[in-house]
């Protein structure tokens, strides 16, 4: 049996999306910009895919920006309203257990002279609203903090985060990553008080090389790419229509059974944990501490620590039985250094390099996960008496 539980890396494309991009690709290839029928009908594909993203999230088209991915509309965000807000103030502010895309980013601009204050979070990997508060000032310019941690499934309070935010400084910005959030909950970015958004196709079922940056129209930003003034000369280069097109179909099917899709997701959670915990020396990452198993956080992501068990030797001996899991982030994983998330909530340092992430989809069934238990209950006793040697 193959079990794919590397969802928080990348997800299988929804079938219809992948008709949808293959007539587009084999047939309707024509460039949104030309001025003949080929070119029409593919701005027509760029159109539904703005509409259905702007239905989605209860926003208007024009503030649907298509990008390369999560970390162009990462960069986008940032780098953009950076620039082009700095004579208002250099501060910004974002969390310790941010992605790549924000925190390397965020340290680039450290470079141009900016001020960063990362904040803190708690051992379940959320801030403190109060550390948000202290750390705002009339300088502060732009928030960014994650929907969805990528790694434990930690949530963050979005939604009081952007009142506190808008209420000490109207005029600072605040983006959200909501890479892993979105197609996982109702995201409304005008009733949270969102200026910014970022979402990627290819954790969704769309393809690969296309994301979205939901840009409020009143918000200031400088392209950090120049050429043909596409999409109201904020991100130029031709449109990847496929892409935008496939996007957006996989999104119109996750919400339309958005509910329905993320109980089966919790009881594959709670059914995983519950059934990892019966092993000793086990430590789930990330959980609400006197809270049911999996409440309150992401309801696709498990972050678990086996004591003895190096994360790289248990996730091969994993694949040999056609297993796929992460050891932490995907983004990070041929990566020596420890994840900065882990060091974050208090994950005791012999357990940093001991660490999988397992990530379930709409896809994955209960049956899968009884599969991956039972190879967990064969291995790690075996690989712990091997590492005791």
């Amino acid at each position: 049996m193959e079990v794919y539980l590397d969802n928080s890396a990348t997800t299988r494309v929804f079938p219809e999306a992948a008709e949808l991009m293959k007539q587009i690709m084999c047939e309707d290839y024509g460039n949104p910009s030309s001025l003949h029928m080929k070119g029409i009908r593919a701005e027509q594909y760029v159109r539904y895919a703005k509409e259905t993203l702007a239905r989605i999230l209860k926003v208007d088209e024009k503030e649907i920006i298509f990008t390369s991915g999560g970390t162009e509309s990462d960069n986008l965000a940032l780098i953009g309203c950076a620039l082009a807000n700095n004579r208002r103030g250099r501060h910004l502010i974002t969390t310790q257990i941010e992605h790549p895309a924000i925190l390397q980013t965020m340290r680039y601009l450290e470079e141009q002279g900016f001020r960063v204050t990362y904040l803190p979070v708690d051992e379940s990997g959320r801030i403190r609203l109060e550390d948000l508060h202290r750390a705002m000032c009339p300088e502060t310019i732009l928030v960014s903090i994650m929907h969805t941690n990528n790694e434990i499934g930690s949530l963050q309070p979005i939604e009081e985060a952007g009142a506190m935010i808008k209420r000490m400084n109207p005029e600072t910005l605040f983006h959200v990553d909501a890479v892993q959030g979105f197609g996982k909950a109702s995201i409304y970015p005008k009733k949270m008080k969102i200026d910014l958004m970022s979402v990627s196709g290819h954790k969704i079922h769309g393809p690969k090389g296309v994301g979205v940056l939901y840009a409020a129209d009143k918000v200031r930003i400088q392209p950090i790419l120049h050429g043909g003034g596409q999409q109201m000369n904020l991100r130029s280069g031709t449109e990847n229509v496929p892409g935008a097109a496939g996007l957006a179909k996989a999104a119109e099917m996750l919400y339309s059974r958005l509910d329905e899709d993320v109980r089966k997701l919790y009881r594959c959670k709670e059914h995983f944990i519950q059934g990892v915990r019966k092993l000793d020396g086990v430590h789930v990452n990330g959980l609400l501490p006197g809270e049911p198993l999996g409440a309150g956080t992401a309801p696709h992501i498990v972050s678990v620590s086996f004591e003895g068990v190096r994360s790289e030797v248990l996730l091969h001996a994993l694949e040999e039985k056609e297993i796929y899991v992460s050891a932490g982030s995907a983004c990070s994983a041929r990566k020596p250094q420890p994840s900065a998330t882990l060091k974050a909530v208090g994950v005791k340092k012999p357990l940093l390099e001991s660490t999988v992430r397992f990530s379930f989809s709409v896809f994955t069934t209960l049956e899968e996960i009884d599969y991956t238990l039972q190879t967990l209950y064969d291995k790690i006793p075996m690989l712990r008496k091997y590492t005791r040697r």
